[in-house]
């Protein structure tokens, strides 16, 4: 006899009697999705531009990703915010980045409600509504949507991937990690990598089979139960890490520079239709050195730079290619729905040079050839945190002009594929009409069948500001739906609307142009001359790559689009517009534990990120351990902030006590006890005195005296001439008694536990230092 069953919220339809045997029972129906529903995948690539796939034209090698564009189809007309959190937010809600409160990214984040970086609950995530519709959902990688003083273990958990409605997450929280020593989250809980780089490990590859036995586990056990999986890669983010085999197959295939590079993946482009036949290839930028005019060593460790980078994509695509594999082996590829997209164009975090080290455009420090031809050779491995030259990142959103953060083309029109064999006739083509990365929702549930929630989890929902795209599956010719967009990202200001397009751009064309830096704040005065005088218009239907600004001659149909974005600003909490970048990560922000001068930590705990711990930089302050070293003496962490891009640490090594400041990978200043520290239980103590201001803007953070103390005793002092101004570790919390990340310092290998015991480690940022016997010697030894 088959169960009895009833829907949630209807009466019980059994029968109940005085006893068992005159009872008929019935049970809730179990949520079961509709038969034959399709699977979801999303697959999000990182800071990916419109040129940089083998199918939009790239020469660098995507065989994968290209086969998802050969057997479904690709846009040429997706648009994203030009930031990572802010275009994510929108791929998962259907809503504008403004309405979920993410601007900019989480780290940045300031006290306006649409930079607050809260995704209101309102505004649904899709994994929340497939899940009422009987999917199994999982993230993957990348999440970086979750406030920066929400991500410790003290939680709130309500916007982690398991708050918003995937039932399973691994990845890392923040922007970006590590790839060979990543911060790994397992749900709600940190994890370490199952592997170190010296036996093999790379997160992508991590990552692909946490994908797999997600949906294997589920699947196996309910293999009729569809599954929404948002799988989003570190790739193609900084740090570009790829083993030399892979970015060595590259070797001597950028030589030619990066103008070459931008003219035949434009002439491929034409010849598969990615633009139009007429398109023109924008400008040089102004910002971007000519390849004939860079020396020989520039254009060796540039060229190296772009192996690296096109290594690491050939990589990823490799791994990707085995998730798809699966899929094929499940039979599951063709009643999957994919979606393929980038979050913004290729970045400009690595400055006109490059970078070994990103952490220096976060610290305001200028890069040095000389520094980084001296590790071109480490460029790929995990020594290193490094980004290519601002001419890559250029080339790589060929046709487009600049890049991620600016809301010209570059920034925002990026590479988008849609495959599904099974709910799609056409393959292999191209479509043009215009859309937008908060069209991916509407559309997804649209060719589900399914219709937005009208509330989730008792939270009446807002609409939906996405429109479906479904309607050009199957019909190239089919008009766009969306008629007007806005773009607001750091001051860069756009719209969209029928075909035309007006940009604001900030602080210019382009910085040799504006004569000011990325992050220049803008005052009230200066946006009402930005807004008599600062906006260029294109017609980019049939102007492809924003070439010919016709504002002069279209004046009162810019002025009515200078008034559409207002109104499309009021309507979704853009104001105030806010033109500062790096600046912002030093808001004052609100902290769960309120505010507070003394910080203690303990062993055996979660890394603590930098948002939620004891900020140190630029201030006197101490680090207070207390431990007892067994007989024979112990080494090892006590207290450990950042990696090998920047940090500091205190720990013991050969019997004595140590402390390092690592200056963004440029210099690594040591102050070092002259006695060992003997065994039984002790206080450990490090001071900083400042002696020298910060000077935040050119890279400098405070320099000072570093004094270390054993039981009150001091026993050691070095001079820190300089520190690291803004962000210390962009990928490494704050950890006790070990440092499993990527080292502060060469000079000892991870984890690197301590061998004794720590109870505790307290820092005081209180400014006072703790006074005992040797304060008059200490500021005589300060004056040496």
């Amino acid at each position: 006899m088959s169960l009895r069953e009833y829907k949630a919220g209807s009466a019980f339809n059994g029968v109940i009697g005085r006893t068992f045997d005159v009872s008929e029972p019935a049970w809730p129906a179990p949520l079961r999705a509709r038969e034959g529903a399709p699977n979801v995948l999303f697959i999000v690539l990182d800071d990916t531009g419109f040129g940089q796939l083998g199918c939009y034209g790239s020469p660098v090698e995507t065989p994968n990703i290209d086969s998802l564009a050969q057997g479904g189809l690709l846009y040429n007309n997706m648009h994203t915010t030009a930031l990572c959190s802010p275009t994510r937010t929108c791929l998962l809600t259907g809503r504008n980045h403004h309405s979920n409160g993410m601007a900019s990214i989480t780290e940045a984040s300031t006290g306006y409600p649409g930079y607050n970086a809260n995704i209101p609950f309102e505004n649904g995530f899709l994994s929340e509504m497939l899940l009422e519709h009987g999917y199994s959902t999982s993230a993957i990688g990348k999440w970086h949507l979750t406030p920066a003083d929400q991500i410790s273990a003290a939680g709130p958990y309500d916007r982690w991937p398991l708050g918003r409605g995937f039932e399973r997450y691994y990845g890392f929280l923040g922007g970006e990690t590590h790839q060979y020593y990543p911060e790994l989250t397992y749900d709600n809980h940190r994890v370490e990598p199952p592997a170190t780089p010296e036996e093999g490990y790379h997160l992508t590859e991590d990552l692909v089979d946490r994908t797999i036995g997600f949906i294997a586990d589920a699947r196996q056990v309910a293999p009729n139960k569809p599954f929404f999986t948002y799988f989003c890669t570190g790739a193609m983010h900084a740090p570009h890490h790829v083993r030399r085999e892979w970015s060595d197959r590259y070797k001597g295939r950028f030589d030619e520079g990066w103008d070459i590079y931008r003219e035949r993946t434009f002439a491929r482009q034409k010849e598969l239709g990615v633009v139009p036949a007429d398109a023109e290839l924008s400008r040089h930028d102004p910002d971007v050195k000519p390849w004939d005019e860079c020396s020989d060593e520039e254009k060796k460790l540039y060229a190296r730079m772009m192996e690296v980078y096109a290594g690491f994509l050939t990589h990823t695509d490799h791994h990707i290619g085995r998730l798809l594999d699966f899929l094929r082996e499940m039979g599951e590829l063709d009643n999957t729905l994919i979606m393929l997209i980038s979050d913004n164009g290729a970045s400009s975090e690595g400055g006109p040079t490059g970078s070994v080290n990103e952490n220096l455009f976060f610290n305001n420090v200028p890069e040095s050839l000389e520094d980084n031809l001296a590790q071109m050779d480490e460029l790929g491995g995990p020594t290193t945190f490094n980004h290519y030259a601002w001419g890559w990142t250029w080339a790589g959103n060929t046709p487009f002009r600049r890049w991620k953060r600016e809301t010209y083309r570059g920034g925002i029109s990026d590479p988008f594929i849609v495959h599904w064999p099974a709910g799609i006739k056409a393959s292999g083509e191209v479509r043009t009409q215009y859309t937008h990365a908060i069209d991916l929702v509407p559309t997804v549930l649209d060719a589900l069948g399914l219709e937005p929630p009208e509330s989730i989890k008792g939270v009446t929902q807002s609409p939906i500001q996405g429109v479906s795209f479904a309607h050009t599956f199957d019909d190239a010719g089919a008009e766009s739906r969306r008629r007007t967009q806005y773009f607001e990202m750091m001051g860069h200001r756009s719209l969209y609307h029928e075909g035309w397009r007006a940009v604001c751009p900030w602080p210019g064309p382009s910085f040799t142009e504006a004569g000011k830096p990325f992050g220049s704040s803008i005052t009230r005065g200066m946006l009402e001359e930005l807004d008599a005088d600062g906006w260029e218009l294109y017609h980019v239907e049939e102007d492809f790559a924003e070439n010919h600004d016709v504002a002069a001659e279209n004046r009162e149909r810019l002025i009515a689009m200078i008034a559409t974005w207002y109104v499309e600003a009021g309507k979704y909490d853009v104001m105030p517009v806010d033109g500062r970048g790096v600046q912002r990560f030093a808001e004052e922000r609100p902290q769960i534990a309120g505010e507070r001068d003394s910080y203690t930590y303990y062993p055996g705990t979660q890394a603590v990120p930098a948002n939620s711990g004891a900020n140190v930089l630029n201030r006197p302050h101490s680090i207070t351990a207390e431990v007892e070293v067994p007989a024979g003496g112990a080494e090892g962490i006590l207290l450990a902030h950042g990696g090998v891009d920047s940090g500091y640490a205190l720990y013991m090594k050969d019997g004595r006590l140590y402390y390092v400041h690592n200056y963004v990978a440029k210099e690594h200043y040591y102050v070092e006890s002259g006695e060992a520290v003997p065994e039984g239980r002790h206080q450990l103590r490090y001071e900083f005195e400042v002696t020298t201001p910060a000077d935040v803007a050119n890279g400098k953070g405070a320099g000072g005296n570093g004094q270390l103390y054993i039981d009150g005793g001091l026993v050691g002092q070095a001079e820190i001439p300089v520190t690291t101004p803004l962000a210390l570790g962009l990928t490494s919390g704050i950890t006790c008694g070990e440092a499993p990340g990527a080292p502060v310092t060469p000079e000892y290998a991870p984890p690197f536990r301590f061998t004794g015991t720590v109870y505790s480690v307290t820092v005081d940022i209180s400014g006072d230092l703790i006074e005992d016997a040797e304060a008059e010697m200490r500021r005589l030894l300060a004056r040496q």
